[in-house]
C-alpha cells in the first residue's frame, strides 16, 4: 500500500519524537542519577535527624509506636538494627519487602558514622546512629515505593502530554507542508496534459516557495516553447506548401496543355526550377539550424585573415551588386587575423551581404568596415536599403520571421538571420541591427579575435 507524504511526515515525526524522548530520559538518568540520589539522601538524612531530635525531646514510652508514627509522617520506611543484631522494620506500605543491608554498613552506623548508599547497593538509603535507652542502634531510612511510583507516573504523564501535544501540532504542520506539494502534483498533471496556463499561487519564502516559483517559470517557458513549436510547424508547412503548389500547378499545365508555345514551356520550367531550388535551400537551412542547435558538428577553429575572407565574399557576390549598380565600399585593415571556424563565418558574411544587396535599390551603396578594439573585431555592414521598421527589429532573428509580410518569392524563407545569430553566438560574439524604415540598415557583429576558453 502506497503511503502519502502526509502519513510519512506524521509517522516520521512520531518516530523521531518517541526515539528522542527515550534517548532524553536515558541520557537524563545517566547524567543526573547521582545528583538525584544525593538530593534524596540529603532529604532522608534531614528526616532521620528530625526523628532522632523528636525522640530525644519526647522520650516516648513506646518506641515502636513512635517509630511507626514517624514513618507515616515522613513517608520513609525505617529499618532499626539493635546492637544484638535484631532488626525491626517499620514500613510505610505493608506489602513492601525489607531491604538487605550489609553488616559492614550496619557496623559503620553503630560506630557513629552517617552512611550513604553507593552504586553497589540495590537502592538509595541512609543510615544514622540512634540511641534508645542507653543502647546505640542503627537507624536506616528507605525511600517509599509510593513516592517513586508517583514520580514515575508524573514523568510518564508529562511525556505523554508532550507526545500528544506534539502529535497534534505535527498533524497541523504536516497539512501546511503537504498542501503546496499536492497543488504542485495537480499542476504537474495538468501540465503533462498540455495545459500550460497553470500557475501555483504559493507565496511562501521557503524551499517550497522557491520550488513553486520555479514551476511557474517552467510553465511559462514550456508555453513559449509550445507556441514556438506550433509557429515553427506552421511556418515550415507554409514554406513547403507554397513552392509545392507552384511546382504541381505548372507541371500539370505542362502535362495537360498539348499545344503549348515554346516560350511559355520554358517559362513554366524556369518557375519549376526556381521553386525546386527554393525548397532545396529551405531544406539546407533547416538541416544547418538543426546541426547548430544539436552541437553535433563542433566548431573547427583555425587562424586566418578576416579581411581576406570578407573581400572574397564581396567578390563572390559581385554579379548581384554590380547588376544593380550598387557602390561597394570597403574599409578593411590588412592582416586582421582571427581564430574562428572559417566556413561558418563565411556563411555569416554571405547571408548578411546577400540581404543588403537584396534590399538595397539600384544605385545605392554598401559599406563594410572592420574595427579592432582590444582583443575584439567589430564588423559593421551599412547599406542604403529600404530599412526595417522599429517594431520589427526585435524579431528579425526569429526563425521564419519576415519583415515583408507578403512572403513573396524574393523574401527568402526567414532562416538566414537566425543562422547568422546562431553562428555568432557559438563564436561567443554578439550581433545587433540598427535600422529605420527607408533610411538603410547597420548590422554590427562583435567577434573575439581568439575565442575565450570555456570552463
Amino acid at each position: 500500500m502506497t503511503r502519502s507524504l502526509y502519513v510519512r511526515v506524521v509517522l516520521t515525526f512520531l518516530a523521531a519524537m518517541a526515539v528522542g524522548l527515550v534517548v532524553s530520559v536515558l541520557a537524563g538518568l545517566a547524567l543526573f542519577e547521582g545528583k538525584i540520589d544525593r538530593i534524596g539522601q540529603n532529604d532522608m538524612i534531614a528526616a532521620g535527624e528530625e526523628i532522632v531530635r523528636v525522640y530525644e525531646q519526647t522520650r516516648p514510652e513506646n518506641p515502636d509506636r513512635f517509630m511507626q508514627s514517624m514513618v507515616q509522617l515522613t513517608s520513609y520506611s525505617v529499618q532499626l538494627y539493635a546492637g544484638s543484631g535484631v532488626m525491626k522494620s517499620f514500613k510505610f506500605l505493608p506489602d513492601t519487602d525489607d531491604l538487605a543491608i550489609s553488616p559492614d554498613s550496619i557496623r559503620k552506623v553503630m560506630e557513629g558514622a552517617i552512611y550513604r548508599s553507593t552504586s553497589k547497593d540495590e537502592t538509595t538509603f541512609i543510615g544514622l546512629p540512634f540511641q534508645i535507652g542507653g543502647e546505640r542502634q542503627a537507624l536506616f531510612l528507605l525511600p517509599s515505593s509510593k513516592n517513586e511510583s508517583t514520580l514515575t507516573h508524573l514523568m510518564l504523564t508529562i511525556l505523554g502530554f508532550v507526545l500528544i501535544t506534539g502529535s497534534f501540532c505535527i498533524l497541523i504542520a504536516a497539512i501546511y507542508v503537504v498542501k503546496p506539494i499536492k497543488a504542485l502534483t495537480a499542476a504537474t498533471k495538468r501540465l503533462a496534459k498540455g495545459d500550460f496556463d497553470v500557475e501555483l499561487g504559493v507565496k511562501r519564502k521557503d524551499e517550497l516557495g522557491i520550488l513553486a516559483r520555479s514551476f511557474n517559470e517552467m510553465a511559462v517557458d514550456l508555453k513559449q516553447l509550445e507556441q514556438m513549436r506550433q509557429d515553427f510547424v506552421s511556418n515550415v508547412s507554409h514554406e513547403i506548401q507554397s513552392p509545392l503548389t507552384s511546382i504541381s500547378g505548372f507541371a500539370k499545365a505542362l502535362k495537360d496543355i498539348k499545344p503549348i508555345p515554346e516560350n511559355e514551356r520554358i517559362q513554366y520550367l524556369d518557375i519549376i526550377l526556381t521553386e525546386s531550388g527554393r525548397l532545396s535551400r529551405l531544406g539546407d537551412n533547416l538541416l544547418k539550424l538543426a546541426s547548430l542547435d544539436s552541437n553535433h558538428h563542433p566548431l573547427e577553429y583555425a587562424a586566418y585573415h578576416l579581411d581576406e575572407q570578407i573581400r572574397q565574399a564581396v567578390v563572390n557576390c559581385e554579379p548581384l551588386w554590380s547588376g544593380k549598380k550598387i557602390r561597394m565600399e570597403l574599409d578593411l585593415p590588412l592582416a586582421a587575423e582571427i581564430t574562428a571556424d572559417k566556413d561558418q563565418l563565411n556563411q555569416v558574411w554571405m547571408n548578411l551581404l546577400g540581404n543588403s544587396i537584396k534590399f538595397t535599390p539600384e544605385g545605392g551603396f554598401i559599406h563594410i568596415q572592420i574595427t579592432i578594439r582590444m582583443d575584439e573585431y567589430i564588423v559593421t555592414l551599412s547599406d542604403s536599403g529600404i530599412g526595417i521598421a522599429p517594431e520589427q527589429l526585435s524579431r528579425v532573428f526569429e526563425r521564419f520571421y519576415k519583415a515583408d509580410r507578403s512572403r513573396n518569392r524574393s523574401a527568402g524563407n526567414g532562416l538566414g538571420l537566425a543562422i547568422v545569430k546562431k553562428i555568432v553566438d557559438l563564436h561567443q560574439g554578439s550581433i545587433h541591427i540598427q535600422s529605420k524604415a527607408g533610411q538603410g540598415t547597420n548590422v554590427v557583429v562583435h567577434l573575439p579575435a581568439i575565442p575565450p576558453v570555456k570552463t
